[in-house]
């Protein structure tokens, strides 16, 4: 099994697409920062212009950790599409190509090398999230340095430089599990769908379809979010003010949950259907 993971690794790094997008999500960063440079300040002052008739304001608010929060609302779409586009040629490149067929010709099972594939995609996404934490903390603080953060979820919450770091970190955290969902999610689509240009179109389709569905109110009370689209932004839960660690480590749980049943299905039908 170590020997079909070290190949299927083997065989996405060597792609050009990977570094591609590797490339992509640094140039989202390196878009952000650079906006934030030249026009973050008067933005900010456009914004807060009203509050500072009521408020007094201390310290530089286009600090390290306000640029980390922006750049943390990219795993909304940017990110997690990348990833999903790169995730799925696992599978959808090689049936294209018909090296799907000479690999399982070999003395490998079924079942192992397409769990093998989703392995390497969740290696991949915690590569590229833990580079992208790597390079924005490093960017962030060195050009814009430490500071308090505010954040507008509903109302205006303002946290302390330490909190701040502690709470975007718990965050980038639980946006990493978000992005393995989605890239566990664009595998499956590529075993089902096999070709790759669909499963991008239906990798893309379903990411917009959680954005949509993450705004909409189904009457369901309590148990509204138990539905895989309302999980998708857990991460956000760390910019509440008070912390509830119970619908936190619910959510996260789901997720888990929601995460391992899409890849069980793609398991299931990779397993069941003959390669053709």
């Amino acid at each position: 099994m170590r020997a079909i993971l070290s190949t299927e690794l083997f065989k996405l790094f060597k792609q050009g697409k990977t570094w591609y997008a590797i490339g992509a999500v640094f140039l989202i960063e390196i878009i952000i920062l650079a906006s934030a440079y030249y026009q973050g300040e008067g933005i900010l002052e456009l914004l807060l212009d009203n509050l500072r008739q009521s408020f007094y304001f201390k310290g530089n608010l286009l600090n390290g950790n306000l640029l980390l929060y922006i750049v943390l609302n990219s795993l909304w779409f940017n990110v997690p599409l990348i990833l999903m586009i790169v995730t799925s040629a696992l599978v959808t490149e090689e049936y294209k190509n018909g090296t799907m067929q000479t690999t399982l010709l070999q003395a490998i099972k079924k079942w192992q090398l397409i769990l093998a594939k989703y392995l390497a995609a969740l290696i991949f996404t915690v590569l590229v999230i833990a580079l992208m934490v790597c390079t924005t903390f490093t960017a962030a603080y060195s050009i814009f340095g430490n500071g308090d953060l505010v954040v507008y979820l509903n109302t205006l919450n303002f946290f302390p430089a330490e909190v701040a770091f502690q709470r975007i970190c718990m965050a980038f955290v639980s946006g990493t599990l978000s992005m393995v969902f989605y890239a566990t999610v664009s595998l499956t689509l590529g075993i089902f769908i096999k070709e790759p240009a669909k499963t991008w179109i239906a990798s893309a389709f379903f990411l917009i379809l959680c954005s949509l569905l993450l705004k909409v109110n189904f009457g369901m009370g309590n148990y509204e979010h138990f539905l895989f689209p309302k999980l998708t932004n857990t991460w956000q839960h760390f910019f509440d003010y008070t912390l509830s660690w119970k619908e936190i480590v619910v959510d996260h749980l789901l997720l888990i949950c929601y995460t391992i049943i899409f890849g069980g299905l793609g398991v299931y039908q990779f397993n069941k259907k003959d390669i053709e």
